[in-house]
């Protein structure tokens, strides 16, 4: 019994990729949740989606490869920019709204002469 491992078996290129994919899923899951700016967040999750997407199809799940590709990958980081855009011009008109409003004297008179 000269084992089954001595004998240079070569392995399935599909088996090869896949775990390719599943180390790259590992490693692009790890950056996605160590970043901490939400946009660049978004960017490296649409990555996993895709990512994923890959290993799904590698893994003869066509349907959930494009549910993954369109949910993963396109959706949920593009609401995730939106939400972002939205926060930011919210916060930036609040912090313009009292200034403007605002007479730098005290508020009262027009300061025109008259």
């Amino acid at each position: 019994m000269t084992g089954a491992v001595a004998t240079g078996a070569v392995p399935n290129p599909a088996e090869v990729f896949a775990a390719v994919a599943v180390v790259l899923a590992a490693a692009v899951a790890t950056v996605a949740a160590r970043t901490r700016d939400p946009v660049r967040q978004a960017v490296v999750l649409s990555a996993l989606g895709l990512v994923l997407s890959v290993l799904f199809l590698l893994v003869q799940a066509p349907d959930v490869a494009l549910s993954q590709l369109a949910v993963g990958a396109a959706i949920t980081p593009l609401l995730i920019l939106l939400t972002v855009r939205a926060i930011r011009r919210r916060a930036a008109q609040e912090t313009e709204a009292p200034d403007s409003g605002k007479n730098p004297e005290g508020g009262r008179g027009s300061g025109g002469g008259g």
